[in-house]
């Protein structure tokens, strides 16, 4: 739910009605989880979406039906249904999708204006969806739901966190498509003159000694530290901190002799073996690139790969599903195995 966030917030403050469709129900593979979300103004205007293509087409025309009459509905999509190339999931899965309106300065759009604002300040918030009964499509910020009701619940302002240290080219690269991605991204770096506001737009750029800042933050398992300094008086220093810390990812730039040289200055510094086997290094997946921005792609590549428990590896040599296989929710059956012939 968190990209459609900023629009949405603006067409409520301007007044525009508009239509809000969420994935509130997954079964077997599809490619979008519970919460992801897609909006439709009165005028035809969408953002987002719901299932990365196959559906967007019948939910847009259900988001047109509610703005006119206000009722809120659920709908199925899935690839057992008879009409399955028109308007369903061809990849074998289930989805259910939540569409109520959005009228002009009614509850629904306050909370949207809300929900952007704890988004934007990282202000970790929930935000429930009645999923049936009478009041199918009524929303709830932070509490307030009867503990019987049919519910689903996602979280805003809580975005993967990215540390950078180290403000070189690099890091710009790093930067900018991590921001890209939805993360929130600080850069780190005791000289001013490299560590600079203008050099790395939409992040929060400290200029200190990396492992003290390190050391006063609450680093947690959806946040990702890459040492980029390639300096040893910034990185040995920063990495110690990091791999003592609960961070889900720590990565150093550098070739395997400086790994090697490294890994050694760490044990010295006090590291143990077992934190030093958390250390991503040489940092990035092997994807053959040189630039600093086909090296950033690698580096985020890898951190997304560790998050999800994934190998990085081509999904054309795998086999099975693409998306890993979701447990039915309530009310949802998974769907039938399909053999296709081409």
């Amino acid at each position: 739910m968190r990209e459609i966030l900023p629009v949405a917030a603006e067409w409520a403050r301007a007044g525009t009605p508009f239509a809000v469709a969420t994935v509130v129900g997954v079964a077997g593979s599809a490619p979008r989880d519970v919460g992801a979300s897609m909006i439709v103004s009165v005028g035809g205007e969408v953002f987002g979406n719901v299932s990365g293509g196959c559906v967007e087409g019948a939910v847009y025309e259900r988001c047109l039906e509610v703005i006119d009459s206000g009722d809120a509905l659920v709908d199925r999509f899935g690839y057992g249904d008879a009409d399955a190339f028109a308007v369903g999931l061809t990849c074998g899965g289930v989805i259910e999708v939540l569409v109520r309106a959005v009228p002009p300065a009614g509850p629904a759009a306050a909370d949207l204006v809300l929900l952007a604002e704890r988004d934007a300040r990282a202000i970790p918030t929930s935000f429930s969806l009645v999923t049936g009964g009478p009041h199918l499509g009524r929303g709830y910020v932070d509490g307030g739901l009867d503990a019987d009701a049919e519910a689903v619940t996602v979280h805003v302002g809580t975005p993967p966190r990215l540390i950078i240290v180290g403000a070189v080219e690099f890091a710009v690269a790093l930067s900018r498509l991590a921001v890209a991605a939805g993360m929130k991204v600080d850069v780190v770096d005791p000289r001013d003159v490299f560590a600079t506001a203008e050099r790395f737009p939409g992040a929060e750029v400290s200029v200190t000694w990396p492992d003290r800042y390190l050391a006063a933050q609450q680093l947690d398992s959806r946040t990702a530290v890459c040492v980029l300094s390639h300096d040893p008086k910034f990185d040995v220093p920063a990495l110690r901190e990091a791999l003592a810390s609960s961070a889900g990812y720590v990565g150093a730039m550098g070739s395997r002799r400086t790994h090697e040289d490294r890994a050694c200055r760490l044990i010295e510094a006090g590291v143990s073996t077992a934190a030093l086997a958390r250390l991503r290094s040489p940092i990035g997946l092997d994807l053959g690139g040189r630039t600093p921005e086909e090296t950033a792609l690698s580096i985020l590549a890898e951190i997304v790969a560790d998050r999800h428990a994934a190998t990085g590896g081509r999904l054309s040599e795998g086999s099975g599903p693409v998306h890993a296989a979701s447990p039915p929710a309530v009310g949802l059956a998974p769907s039938p195995s399909v053999e296709c012939t081409w």
